[in-house]
């Protein structure tokens, strides 16, 4: 075993490893099989390499990983319920607190070790293991001027240059909350977001999706749009250089990607170790490096040039834009009929 891959198991900073080592580790048994429910492209290749693999090597156990959507693995972790095929399933940021009031999946517990090190934000529906806001994104060939507010989508120079997300989708949904937010409503009134967007129209398209949307950048259909800022990066810097990443005044929607153990797992000491090297500060580095996810944990050194292009900081943090999620999913049918008929129709 490398030097490297005891780190990773035992945890990382001067007390973790005494701590890891009196509890989940003494209890994991070889032989044992882990179902990691997650998906796949890089978030599965950098789970292999630094969850996976030590854990197999030092413990002799087998991680089976089963790939694709939130919608497919929650809802068979709610058909499984207390009796689950999967071990840790990863969802996001409303679904996952939603499992834990329903008993489906476990909320955070200091069995953990290197959950000591969350943001407060992170703690929230399980082990909240990357950043991912929702943000302005735009052409800067195509503005007049920065976009440095959520209201710019409503200047003159952008009057039909506007990608609108569809809806419901984290794009869509951080969109409408977002005009909510600014033009004097919010996740109780509406109202204000439905009007001011129904203003933005004729739009330049509707995007539903990132690789539809970046498609449209790259035929320069519109000038902005509301989108992942992790994604948006790595295609800016892949594809198009003219795309900004806005980090607007009013803050970015928060989006957190979270690893939920199930209720009723009969593997618990092995999820606990599975979760804990996730939030290592190695993997986690290999998520702000590779996807430019940005960390959960507060003890993470970065250089400062990839500090840039992520969300980092109790400052930072504190600025990302949460919401009433039971209030969201409970008005989701409503909202998604009026965006329809009064947005998109």
């Amino acid at each position: 075993m490398t030097r490297l891959t005891r780190r990773l198991i035992l945890g990382a900073g001067a007390a973790a490893p005494f701590a890891f080592m009196r509890s989940p580790v003494a209890q994991i048994q070889r032989g044992q099989e882990l179902t990691v429910g997650v998906w796949g492209g890089a978030q599965e290749r950098i789970l292999r390499e630094f969850v996976a693999t030590p854990l197999e090597q030092q413990h002799g156990v087998k991680i089976n990983f089963v790939l694709g959507g939130t919608p497919e693995r929650r809802a068979r972790a709610y058909a499984e319920r207390g009796r689950p095929s999967f071990d840790i399933v990863y969802l996001n940021i409303f679904e996952s607190r939603q499992a834990v009031r329903d008993g489906v999946t476990q909320a955070a517990t200091d069995r953990v070790p290197n959950a000591a090190n969350l943001y407060p934000a992170a703690k929230l529906g399980g082990y909240g293991v990357a950043f991912n806001p929702v943000t302005i994104v735009y052409d800067r060939r195509k503005v007049d001027a920065p976009m440095t507010s959520w209201r710019d989508f409503w200047r003159p120079d952008l009057r039909g240059k506007v990608i609108w997300p569809t809806y419901p989708g984290a794009q869509g949904t951080s969109a409408l909350l977002m005009a909510a937010k600014v033009w004097g409503g919010s996740e109780n009134d509406i109202d204000p977001a439905f009007r001011q967007i129904a203003a933005l129209k004729p739009f330049a398209a509707i995007q539903g999706s990132q690789d539809q949307l970046f498609t449209m950048f790259d035929q320069q259909v519109g000038a902005a749009s509301v989108e992942f800022g992790s994604f948006t990066r790595a295609y800016a810097e892949a594809r198009n250089p003219n795309i900004v990443i806005a980090d607007p005044t009013e803050g970015q929607a928060l989006a957190t990607n979270v690893a939920c153990i199930t209720v009723g797992t009969q593997k618990q000491a092995l999820a606990e170790a599975w979760v804990n090297l996730h939030l290592s500060p190695e993997c986690q580095r290999a998520y702000a490096e590779r996807i430019y996810y940005s960390p959960t944990i507060r003890n993470l050194d970065l250089p400062p040039d990839l500090r840039a292009k992520l969300i980092m900081g109790e400052e930072a943090v504190g600025r990302l834009v949460d919401f009433d999620w039971d209030l969201v999913i409970r008005n989701q049918p409503r909202w998604s009929s009026r965006f329809t008929r009064e947005i998109a129709g």
